[in-house]
């Protein structure tokens, strides 16, 4: 449990049923039952990064999480970028569970959300634009979460982090998370300070003992800066042509010569690179590094947010929520204190 937190609290925590506004991004294969459990007993809210996964799958980590911590989550699927069989069976294989919360992303798809209304759960929508914020919350999304440009993994949209969130909170009355690039307390203090609800983190939880990236990709986060981050498309096998990711520089990256985007899944070679058990890894596919990969670790997409530069060490979850929430208090404290001084 995190300590000092009244003034942090805001709306959204009894909305989701949290202690503190710190989100965990459903990234991927990353954030499974362990981190989640992490995240969820130290304060924040937790989602389960299912996306296209199998039903199998999804019931296993449902049920491990459950078994780890009794707080509320959300399940992370993307329907337009899922086939619609395989969503359809995700989806009620998670209402079959009892889960009440779903987290989506990439296009709106409001025949979804509403379904999910329908079915009285609670649903979040990650968002590029402004405009995107306004189809979710018309179809019934209960929090938008804006991501800027500076987030790492897929980024829907090409505006800065809280120049969008700006836009989001004039466009729409639902609670606003902002994401993209903040890995520390004093990006949820500017959060907080401009009137968001709280704030949303990949690459921070990324970077835990309790995710579960492989610890190669780890080490990479922790070495890296913002600036050796790019965003591009090339790692977009898996999804539709178009969707840019934001990766750490990689022998893949530096071999596009400077043409990091434009990259059509059509054309490009399926050659495997690494492997999973069973499961083999293409270079270019969306696939990053798991703790079970073994291969070309080099090659694959190692995403991370500008926010790397950071992140220097890797630590449980709840020592990161911890630091989070001390260096935020600091920075709202400094806000109300006398010009010059210390309160």
């Amino acid at each position: 449990m995190t300590e000092g937190i009244a003034g942090l609290r805001t709306p959204l925590c009894d909305l989701l049923g949290c202690d503190v506004p710190i989100l965990l991004a459903g990234m991927g294969g990353v954030a499974r039952s362990e981190l989640a459990a992490a995240v969820a007993n130290a304060g924040g809210f937790e989602m389960l990064g299912m996306v296209r996964e199998s039903p199998a799958l999804i019931a296993e980590e449902v049920r491990a999480l459950r078994a780890l911590t009794d707080r509320p989550f959300a399940v992370n699927v993307i329907p337009s970028a899922t086939d619609p069989a395989l969503l359809e069976a995700q989806i009620g294989r998670c209402l079959d569970l009892g889960v009440r919360a779903f987290t989506f992303f990439w296009d709106v798809m409001p025949e979804v959300v509403a379904r999910m209304k329908r079915e009285g759960c609670l649903v979040l929508h990650q968002v590029g634009t402004a405009k995107a914020a306004r189809q979710a919350e018309d179809a019934g999304a209960d929090v938008i979460i804006a991501q800027g440009i500076e987030a790492g993994g897929h980024v829907h949209g090409r505006t800065g982090t809280f120049a969008l969130a700006e836009a989001v909170m004039d466009a729409v009355r639902a609670p606003v998370v902002v994401s993209g690039g903040i890995t520390t307390g004093r990006g949820l203090a500017a959060a907080l300070a401009m009137g968001a609800q709280g704030v949303q983190c990949g690459t921070a939880f990324l970077a835990t003992s309790e995710s579960f990236a492989h610890d190669y990709h780890k080490s990479r986060v922790v070495d890296a800066t913002g600036e050796d981050t790019v965003l591009t498309d090339v790692f977009v096998l898996n999804w539709p042509k178009g969707a840019a990711v934001r990766v750490i520089a990689n022998s893949i990256t530096e071999g596009l010569e400077g043409r990091l985007l434009g990259h059509d899944p059509a054309t490009l070679p399926r050659v495997p690179i690494a492997r999973d058990g069973d499961t083999p890894r293409l270079r270019f596919s969306t696939d990053s590094p798991m703790r079970t990969t073994t291969g070309a670790l080099e090659e694959m997409a190692l995403y991370a947010g500008q926010g790397a530069g950071a992140i220097r060490d890797v630590v449980p979850a709840a020592e990161r929520i911890r630091r989070m929430v001390r260096d935020a208090e600091d920075c709202l404290a400094r806000l109300v204190s006398p010009v010059g001084g210390r309160p």
